[in-house]
């Protein structure tokens, strides 16, 4: 059988023929005889993946009469699913964005591979088949072997029991860094930790995730969706129900930031959509790389053009990163360094970056009092309760905007939602003289300070609120200058 592909198939579409042909003989079917040309419409889309490969052999035995399926059963329904060479269904990428699309172009019904079949079912009112081999499939077609569609409910997947291995508690001291924690999770904020090696930073910066808010249905369907294109979704994976916590390595590149490589496909800042960007000992990574970081930021998403087409995928996280406040890990007073090399350290951080970073903490050395206390301090489900309740604040005043928490506040939302009296005004104009601060650091101060009224439950953000949002923009200044 000759069998030629046509539409745009990339590599992996046109190996197959050789799959295909492979995988319907040892599922007991015979060959078909002569020229067979198949047709991938629209044929300037280009086609990528083995997903194509059931289809396109349940399609050869219509075609050849090989297999007859119930009238009208195939106007109604979509199939998707790698095949191996012995006729098994092997799972692929991607299935929940394949499901949705399924259900908004009307279809009642997916066949997919078993393993894919609990994260296509997330969506309702679909009928999921899930797919073992391919004469399963061709006889489910002919109605000869009934297959029960999976069902799931995602609410049910939320009430599983959360890992609580990690926990606040479990740092001991640190009672200003946690405050700073507290707000950035509250509020949405970016953050930033400058201490010396050994204070805690890393182990700070990983118990954020367990005080951010669950996420709502619609935050982990737009989650798993970027993780299934990614293929990081564990067999028979559901939902992604757990906000993520990445943490790229320092010699990360841009293309495994932002994502890309010939095909675009999600990086990390994508992968952390919805949870938390770590970025440990920050001036290590390339100054390239970071200013990578700036746009999506801003704007919550990141645009990839390749060769291959263009890409938009969804980035709105929290970042939170760690470094050292000179080569030598010390502060500035006290270093080894050079004032030419703690300048030349700190100058890997650009200005614009800085100023898109909310809050600015020193984590100190821990003394031995605090090491050695019996008592735990709170835990992390004690301070997310106060986190949850901001954040249901900020939901209610943001309630019908694309707006979600105060970190994401446009220039009209801080005009209506924060308001100062004169002499809360005055403080801050002070303040902007004396740091030097920019008009981006500005509206970070009036964020954060939105923020801290909110976790005291106040509707007026006071001149209390001001002060302490403006401390977390001091000491870049000093470090900075």
């Amino acid at each position: 059988m000759n069998i030629v592909v046509v539409g745009l198939p990339d590599t992996a579409v046109k190996e197959s023929r050789d799959r295909v042909t492979t995988a319907v003989a040892n599922s007991g079917f015979r060959f078909m005889v002569g020229r067979t040309t198949i047709n991938l419409a629209p044929a300037d889309l280009r086609k990528e993946g083995p997903s194509f490969d059931l289809p396109i052999a349940l399609g050869l035995l219509a075609a050849s009469e090989q297999i007859e399926p119930a009238a009208g059963l195939l106007d109604h329904l979509m199939i998707v699913g790698e095949l191996a060479l012995t006729g098994a269904v092997r799972p692929v990428k991607g299935i929940l964005s394949i499901a949705l699309q399924a259900k908004a172009a009307g279809m009642r019904g997916l066949l997919v591979p078993a393993e894919n079949a609990r994260e296509a079912a997330v969506v309702s009112g679909l009928d999921v088949i899930p797919i073992r081999n391919l004469r399963e499939a061709a006889m489910f077609l002919e109605g000869q072997q009934p297959l029960d569609p999976v069902r799931l409910d995602p609410t049910a997947l939320f009430q599983l029991p959360v890992d609580n291995e990690i926990d606040l508690a479990d740092v001991k001291g640190q009672e200003s860094v946690k405050r700073a924690l507290e707000v950035a999770a509250a509020g949405g904020h970016n953050l930033l930790l400058i201490g010396p090696p050994g204070t805690g930073k890393s182990m700070i910066a990983r118990r954020l995730a367990t005080l951010l808010p669950p996420l709502t249905l619609d935050e982990a369907l737009e989650t798993t969706r970027i993780h299934s294109v990614a293929g990081l979704l564990k067999a028979g994976q559901g939902l992604v129900v757990e906000r993520p916590f990445r943490a790229p390595h320092h010699t990360a590149s841009d293309a495994g930031l932002l994502g890309g490589n010939v095909q675009p496909t999600p990086g990390e800042i994508s992968l952390a959509h919805h949870g938390v960007l770590f970025l440990d000992e920050l001036p290590e990574f390339k100054r390239g790389v970071l200013e990578t970081l700036r746009q999506p930021l801003e704007e919550g998403r990141v645009t990839i053009s390749r060769a291959a087409g263009s890409m938009t995928f969804p980035a709105q996280f929290m970042l939170i990163a760690a470094m050292n406040p000179t080569p030598d890990g010390k502060m500035p007073a006290e270093s080894r360094s050079s004032p030419r090399e703690i300048e030349r350290y700190l100058g890997r951080i650009s200005g614009p970056l800085l100023d898109r970073i909310d809050l600015h903490v020193e984590v100190p050395a821990v003394k031995f009092a605090e090491m050695s206390r019996a008592r735990p301090g709170e835990s992390s489900a004690t301070v997310r309760a106060r986190v949850i309740a901001a954040r249901e604040i900020q939901h209610r005043r943001f309630a019908g905007r694309s707006v979600r928490c105060n970190a994401r506040m446009g220039s009209r939302e801080l005009r209506q939602f924060v308001t100062l009296d004169e002499s809360t005004a005055g403080l801050l104009r002070t303040a902007m003289t004396d740091l030097n601060l920019s008009a981006r650091a500005y509206d970070r101060i009036l964020k954060v300070s939105r923020t801290l009224a909110d976790l005291s439950g106040r509707d007026a953000v006071i001149a209390e609120d001001v002060m302490e949002a403006i401390q977390y923009r001091s000491l870049d200044r000093q470090l900075w200058g």
